[in-house]
């Protein structure tokens, strides 16, 4: 007996999952909300040397000697038609020349028309110093592998219950203690602590929702809580639109985390994971009472442990790579998460960099992943999983490829085109988070499908990290060409992987293999009858799907 055998009586995804599932994706709006808040809170808005001895001085112009002022003091910058004035030097007349001296300069005026203060404008980030920001997304994504491993490890040792209290709890304290950051040392401190305590709830959250419901419903369950986490960025670039000051900002999105502390009471444990600990007795009582609300007669004991079935043992990561077969595939849907990884976030990143208004831009990329999100669950079962990752990879790198003549031949006249084409780069690579997933779930045997999960997911962050450092690259060269260059990047990655996925197997109307012989002669499989044989293929392989550490 296994926990799927029991969801066959009780119901794959009856009242009591919908009831559950609903609660458990909640949290993934505040996820979405802290996931890229950097982006909006490093912001680095439009600036200029601030002129000596100038106490009022102010990025606007205040009047005509002002004007006058600035334009002898701080130098043109011509090559770049968005920012105006040379930022990190102005003129000073030496007093033994007299000629005019190249001064680096130690105070900032920054535009105020966006933003009124991002913590880059608090802090000087700028010139010099203008790689703290992407140090500082960089350090938040090692805390969301940090949170990852180390949250999953403990979910699977004391429960998936007492894992997520204690990480809404660490996700409280930090997150709110986050708004009142004194300096860049405390702020970079409380942003690993809030990226892993938030992205270990959101881990034990997706395990939960997956435990809870049968084989037929978890690619729909996996899938649509990334609907909810599109809803944090859309509600995050609302509340920054409105409140324009980070501290606010970060209240906006602290105050609901004070919600999910009654969670202690509305969530119960995992019974699946109650089972796997011998805990019999009480998954029975969680077990009962779904059936009361599904309205399901349910045997006085369900649960026989005589007839529980042990789990079958892991292999570990490095037998992914244990043969030809498995180290090409192994490696190809790797870089797949990476690349996934990097315009996912890379091209929200580059959004203020591109022209337009900075929160509109931060908001279309939000709903675009409505749409992608619906056609990635409309057509899955129909194109298939290999196919379906080539065409969304593939469409979102060559959508950002292009820009390249957007940027570089259209200039400001065509920024809604340069928009346009960097969306349909974040719809590609929304898309392709939700196909990638099920790829690793299905391509891989039993023993080793944990593993492969695991590890993609892990390996993926790499991406995250690098997003920050690629979106940031265009300030190394002038001129046009410096907004493209991120662009063309991600496009370029994303287009190579689309491009050599096409040489793994594919997954769809499959049996899903058991062994690892069976995964290696999965490019040899015989197609099966989805119609005729869905039930074999749901039952036999979708039901010993582990659920892993997202």
């Amino acid at each position: 007996m296994k926990f799927d055998d029991v969801l066959l009586k009780l119901g794959e995804f009856g009242p009591y999952q919908k009831r559950l599932y609903f609660l458990l994706c909640i949290p993934a709006i505040s996820v979405g909300c802290y996931m890229l808040n950097l982006v909006i809170i490093l912001e680095t808005p439009n600036h200029r040397c601030k002129i000596p001895g100038y106490d009022n001085d102010t990025y606007a112009i205040q009047s005509p000697y002002h004007e006058a002022l600035v334009n002898q003091t701080i130098p043109l910058n011509p090559k770049d038609r968005r920012q105006p004035y040379e930022k990190c030097h102005y003129y000073r007349e030496s007093n033994q020349t007299g000629t005019m001296e190249w001064i680096k300069c130690t105070q900032w005026v920054y535009d105020r028309s966006i933003v009124r203060e991002t913590f880059t404008t608090k802090e000087d980030l700028v010139c010099d110093d203008a790689s703290w920001t992407s140090h500082i997304k960089l350090i938040f994504y090692i805390g969301v592998l940090v949170g990852d491993i180390g949250f999953g490890l403990i979910a699977d040792f004391i429960g998936r219950r007492k894992t997520l209290m204690a990480a809404v709890l660490l996700w409280n304290v930090s997150g709110f203690a986050l708004s009142w950051a004194p300096d860049t040392i405390s702020f970079i401190i409380l942003e690993f602590i809030v990226a892993a305590a938030q992205h270990g709830a959101f881990m034990v959250c997706n395990v939960m929702s997956l435990e809870l419901v049968g084989p037929n419903k978890r690619v729909l369950c996996g899938t649509l809580i990334h609907g909810f986490f599109t809803l944090g960025l859309l509600y995050q670039s609302g509340a920054a639109y409105v409140l324009k000051h980070w501290q606010w900002i970060d209240l906006a999105i602290a105050v609901p985390l004070v919600f999910y502390i009654a969670y202690y009471w509305l969530i119960p444990e995992s019974p699946r994971w109650l089972m796997s600990k011998g805990r019999y007795d009480e998954a029975e009582k969680i077990i009962q009472k779904a059936g009361k609300v599904n309205k399901v007669q349910l045997p006085e004991k369900m649960i026989n442990p005589s007839l529980v079935e042990r789990e079958q043992t892991q292999m570990k990561l490095w037998h992914l790579f244990s043969t030809k077969e498995m180290f090409i595939r192994t490696t190809i849907l790797l870089f797949n998460w990476i690349a996934v990884a990097l315009m996912y976030f890379g091209v929200t990143m580059h959004a203020g960099n591109i022209g337009g208004n900075f929160y509109f831009n931060f908001f279309l990329n939000g709903i675009v992943e409505f749409p992608a999100i619906l056609f990635v669950i409309l057509t899955m079962d129909r194109i298939g999983r290999k196919r379906l990752q080539c065409i969304v990879m593939v469409f979102g790198g060559i959508a950002t490829l292009l820009t390249i003549f957007s940027i570089l031949f259209g200039g400001d006249d065509f920024t809604w085109l340069t928009t346009t084409l960097s969306l349909f780069g974040k719809v590609g690579s929304t898309a392709a988070f939700s196909v990638i997933y099920v790829m690793t779930l299905e391509l891989y045997p039993t023993v080793l499908r944990n593993a492969a999960l695991g590890g993609g997911s892990c390996i993926g962050r790499v991406g995250s990290m690098l997003a920050p450092y690629v979106a940031a690259s265009g300030a190394m060269i002038d001129g046009d060409f410096s907004t493209a260059l991120p662009l063309v990047i991600f496009g370029f990655v994303s287009t190579t992987a689309g491009l050599l996925v096409l040489l793994v197997p594919e997954s769809q109307h499959r049996k899903l293999p058991e062994s690892v012989q069976d995964g290696i002669k999965f490019y040899e499989e015989e197609e099966v009858n989805y119609e005729s044989k869905e039930e074999e293929v749901m039952s036999g392989g979708r039901s010993r799907i582990e659920t892993t550490r997202l």
